[in-house]
Order: structure tokens, then C-alpha cells, then sequence
């Protein structure tokens, strides 16, 4: 009899085939066992069944059917008590066996159901026949074959579907988690795969809260995976996402790597994650908390490229004559004596310094200082009203020509269509 690793968990539809069950759980040595039956046939297996186990599993139970040729009470039987019990087992998702050889058409449909989020393999004992493919083996004398198929090899192509969504919306926890269901539990080849999509929307789950080395760790693994299973053929769309995912990887690597104590990729960062918040997650009030901060971002690295001025410690006499007053006045810091410059100052700093985006500022003052008093009155500014989309639309637009940087040049964070 052919040897397979042992699994840790099987469950056994069983009605009256014995030879077949004893093969199976002989062949596949599980360390937890379920049979599946009604109560008729619990008395053959303490009789006929566990004197031919070549090894006892460590655990044992049962599942007894009221009636084992009705699909909904089989159903609702099953449905019932094996996720509990796999949960007292501690089984985890996609290292679950099931044997339907001795199964009824109502049980072998009940407990398809029931174990598929369980299960990675599904295994049974037919007669040979023109046709049929599987390995040659004997059961009292009898010719058979042992047939096996994983289901979720075909099932992930839709969960995968169900994945790539929530991605393309935003939702990447939950893509990510979805893809690492489907990895537990498609058949070897294919969990590379899976893993490099979980790694993916992990990586843009981490960019997006600003964790950027980690994200870009993450998109460079997850690169490599799908290039690799594109040369093996790959789902469709796979190799039409990669130059998309390539440049957002290029994007992290240089904000990583920039040495700079003030780096200017943030700011581009900063405005692609307001657009962001703003159309994908239509959530104005942490749109406009990055467009303040991307416009900050902005006018510290000019003053600190062009003038070496750090705006949370910087002297007064840094700063242009008829500033430098107002500093030691305004700006010192009573917890840790630091002058720190606020935005307006930042800007205005960058004016009396000759800089283009500061005369830029003064130039467009007027429209934004009802948008920037719209940010202060907003739940997340300092008031109690949420601010309104427009708004912030109207401020990303002032912010992209104040900055220079055009909208195109934005990192873009890709859709999935796999």
C-alpha cells in the first residue's frame, strides 16, 4: 500500500464499506479522526474498523446522522458540530482530509459543504474503469483506484475575484487576509502565488499608514513571486500589473533611501494619499489631515534644501530681518525652548527668503485662507463641523500648483484584475 505524510486530520463518511475506510485511514494515518454515520454503523467500527488500524489517531470522534439519505438534516447535522469540533482540535483551515468512498449522495453533498472551509483534499475509493485516472490499489482482492482532488484549486479562482475587489476599493487588510485563506489551502504549486498577492496588499496596507520600508519590502517580494509565476502561465492580468507595481516599488525604494533628514518624496506621497482618502475612501476629514500635511511637507523641504532651515529648530537669525522679531516672540517652544515655525510662517519664511513657492503662497493666499479655515473647523482641525468634499478638492488643487508637482507624476496605487 502506497504511503502518503500522515495528516492531521481526516473525517470518513461511513455506511457499510469497510475494506475502503480501514485503507484510507491506514494510508493517510491521520492524527485526529471523524467518522461521519448514522447510528447503525457505529457498532462496526469498534468492531470492524479500529482492530485493522495499522496506528490509533491521538483523537477520535463521530458525527451520527438521523438519516443519512436526507440532505438538508445531513447538512444541518454536520454544519453543527465539525467546526466545533475541528476548533476543539485545534485543526487548522486547509489541513482537513475528507473521504467520501462509503458516503451517501445526501452526505457526500452535506458534507462537501460543510468541510469545504476546512478542507484541502478530498479523497475516495472508486472502481477502475475506462477513463478513470487514479493509483492502482486492492481492497479484499478487488482491483480500485484511489482518486484525490483539491477543491479550492478551482474554487480560488473566484475567491481570488472576490480578493482582487476588495484591493482595487482600498480594503487591503481584508484582501490580504483573503489571499492567505486561499494560500492555506490550494495545493502546493499554486501557494506561491497566493502568498506573493497577500504579500502585495499587505505592502499597500503598510504604505498606506506610512510605514514605508516595510511596504517596500513587502511589493519587492511580492514582484519576484509574480514574475516568476508568470513565466509558468500565471492568471490572467498578472504580468499586466507588474510594471504598475514595479514603479510604485521604485517610488518606496527612492523615499527609503533618500539619506536627507527631510525627504523630498513625502510631500507626492502625502497629496497621492489625500486623493486617496478623498475619492477611494470618500473620507474628507482624513483627506484634508494629508493635504495640511503634504503642503507642510512641501515648504520644509524647501526651506531646509534651499536655506538648511529646520522648521521644528531653527534660530531666528535664519530667518529673513523682518521675521526674526515675530520668532523670538511667537515661535519658542515652552516644553523643550526650540523655535518651531507653523505653516503660514513656513510660507511666509520661504517669501521673505526670495523663494518662488513662497511668493506662490502669498499669490493664492486669498483662496486658501477660507479652505484652510475650513481645515481648522473641522472635526479633526480644531472644531465640530465635518468638512465638506469641495473643500478639499478646491485645497489639492492650490496645493499641486503651489508645489509644482503635477498629478500625473503621484504614485498611483494599482486596481487588480486577476
Amino acid at each position: 500500500m502506497a504511503q502518503e505524510q500522515p495528516v492531521h486530520a481526516l473525517v470518513v463518511a461511513l455506511t457499510e464499506e469497510i475494506g475502503s475506510a480501514v485503507h484510507a485511514i491506514n494510508r493517510l494515518r491521520p492524527e485526529s479522526l471523524c467518522f461521519v454515520l448514522p447510528e447503525r454503523t457505529k457498532s462496526l467500527v469498534e468492531r470492524d474498523v479500529q482492530p485493522k488500524l495499522v496506528q490509533m489517531p491521538r483523537r477520535w470522534d463521530w458525527i451520527v446522522l438521523p438519516d443519512e439519505g436526507n440532505f438538508p438534516s445531513c447538512y444541518v447535522t454536520i454544519a453543527r458540530t465539525l467546526p466545533r469540533l475541528l476548533n476543539t482540535w485545534g485543526i487548522e483551515p486547509g489541513t482537513l482530509v475528507v473521504d467520501m468512498t462509503g458516503a451517501t449522495p445526501a452526505m457526500a453533498g452535506a458534507l462537501t459543504l460543510a468541510a469545504m472551509p476546512h478542507a484541502s483534499r478530498i479523497v475516495s475509493i472508486v472502481d477502475g474503469g475506462a477513463g478513470r485516472e487514479g493509483d492502482a490499489i486492492t481492497i479484499d482482492g478487488l482491483e480500485k483506484l484511489w482518486v484525490h482532488i483539491n477543491p479550492w484549486d478551482e474554487a480560488a479562482a473566484g475567491m481570488r475575484g472576490e480578493g482582487c475587489a476588495l484591493f482595487s476599493g482600498g480594503a487591503y487588510v481584508a484582501a490580504g487576509t483573503l489571499f492567505r485563506q486561499i494560500e492555506t489551502r490550494v495545493s502546493g504549486g499554486q501557494k506561491p502565488l497566493y502568498r506573493a498577492f497577500a504579500d502585495l496588499a499587505d505592502g499597500y496596507d503598510l504604505w498606506e499608514r506610512f510605514h514605508y520600508r516595510q511596504a517596500w519590502e513587502k511589493l519587492k517580494a511580492s514582484v519576484k513571486a509574480m514574475e516568476m509565476a508568470s513565466l509558468f502561465g500565471g492568471p490572467p492580468g498578472v504580468k499586466a500589473i507588474l510594471p504598475a507595481i514595479k514603479a510604485n516599488s521604485g517610488f518606496l525604494e527612492k523615499l527609503v533611501l533618500d539619506p536627507a533628514e527631510v525627504k523630498e518624496g513625502l510631500a507626492p506621497d502625502l497629496l497621492a494619499h489625500a486623493g486617496r482618502r478623498l475619492r477611494m475612501a470618500h473620507d474628507p476629514e482624513a483627506a484634508m489631515q494629508s493635504l495640511m500635511r503634504a503642503l507642510e511637507a512641501f515648504a520644509q523641504h524647501r526651506l531646509f534644501k534651499q536655506y538648511r532651515i529646520k522648521t521644528w529648530d531653527l534660530q531666528p537669525e535664519q530667518l529673513p530681518e523682518a521675521l526674526r522679531q515675530t520668532c523670538r516672540t511667537c515661535y519658542l517652544d515652552d516644553v523643550d525652548g526650540k523655535y518651531k515655525l507653523s505653516l503660514q510662517a513656513q510660507f511666509r519664511a520661504l517669501a521673505g527668503l526670495g523663494d518662488p513657492s513662497g511668493q506662490s503662497f502669498l499669490k493664492e493666499w486669498p483662496a486658501m485662507k477660507p479652505l484652510l479655515d475650513a481645515a481648522s473647523h473641522a472635526v479633526l482641525g480644531h472644531g465640530f463641523e465635518p468638512v465638506k468634499a469641495e473643500r478639499v478638492q478646491q485645497l489639492y488643487e492650490i496645493v499641486l500648483r503651489l508645489s509644482g508637482i503635477s498629478e500625473a507624476s503621484l504614485p498611483k496605487f494599482p486596481a487588480l484584475a486577476l
